[in-house]
């Protein structure tokens, strides 16, 4: 029977990142273990995220699901079908294109030189 161990298995390519990153801000004449200590840390950083980032990602998905399931019922009710009587059309933008031409003609009519 195996058994499994409390702490997480941390990939490699977490692994590998956290070093890189930890290579990365090292500083003059700092030693190896303080480099692999500062990895250490980042990779904790890099898991707390993910666990974070797992844990809105159920959330979402839970209040998804919550909403689809209460929008489900409203389907059974009759929908309201939409008048098919074609709307009167305004004859406001026709008489301000006939008096804006009306004002051209003017205009030109008048102040011809």
């Amino acid at each position: 029977m195996a058994k499994y161990s409390k702490k997480a298995q941390v990939s490699d390519e977490t692994r590998d990142e956290a070093m890189k990153i930890a290579r990365g801000t090292q500083k003059p004449g700092q030693t190896k273990e303080q480099t692999k200590l500062i990895a250490q840390g980042i990779k904790k950083g890099i898991d707390l995220y993910k666990k974070q980032h797992k844990v809105k990602a159920r959330e979402l998905d839970k209040k998804l699901k919550k909403a689809t399931t209460s929008a489900a019922p409203e389907p059974t009710q009759p929908e309201a079908v939409p008048s098919t009587t074609p709307r009167k059309s305004s004859k406001l933008p026709w008489i301000l294109l006939l008096l804006s031409w009306l004002c051209f003609a003017a205009y030109f009519f008048l102040f011809r030189v």
